[in-house]
């Protein structure tokens, strides 16, 4: 039984301790994590699932940028610990923070497996260049509005303040 909360400031280092955990410290270096450097994360779509005993059993983060010059999300990192995975505490937050962001954006993007986020709605994305080095069958979207990606082509950059 897990329990979801908007990610506090003092979750922040055992959030990240997860995700070193799950995907190794080197997973800074990838290219998606200079497109965060020094941008604040979208709070309220930031979630964090807690165990019955308070222990973190899985985390989401969302951060704004811009994709073509168009103001969009990027979806990650999302992580189970492994002793919770397969129980759809990943699907859970995705859902959950996906219901969220649909009030306040328009789409969001992540760089994933589609075979997993497919089933969520997301779909590979065409003329949509993240920095490199990154697989381009790996860019996928999600319309939070109907239609949000169309006509939506170019580089993804980091987002410039002010964004909400």
């Amino acid at each position: 039984m897990f329990t979801l909360a908007q990610e506090k400031p003092e979750d922040w280092w055992e959030v990240e301790a997860l995700y070193d955990h799950c995907f190794a410290p080197g997973r800074t270096a990838l290219s998606s994590y200079r497109l965060r450097d020094g941008v604040a994360p979208v709070s309220n779509l930031c979630l964090v699932a807690r165990d019955e005993v308070g222990q973190v059993g899985g985390a989401i983060r969302y951060w704004p940028i811009r994709v073509g010059g168009v103001q969009s999300l990027l979806l990650g990192p999302v992580a189970v610990h492994p002793i919770a995975q397969g129980e759809g505490l990943g699907a859970l937050l995705i859902t959950k923070s996906l219901e969220v962001a649909r009030c306040d954006w328009d789409r969001v993007l992540l760089v994933g497996d589609a075979p997993y986020y497919s089933r969520f709605g997301f779909e590979k994305l065409d003329g949509v260049e993240m920095p490199p080095p990154t697989n381009p069958d790996r860019i996928l979207g999600y319309s939070l509005k109907d239609g949000a990606w169309n006509g939506i082509k170019g580089k993804v950059r980091k987002a410039k303040p002010p964004l909400t």
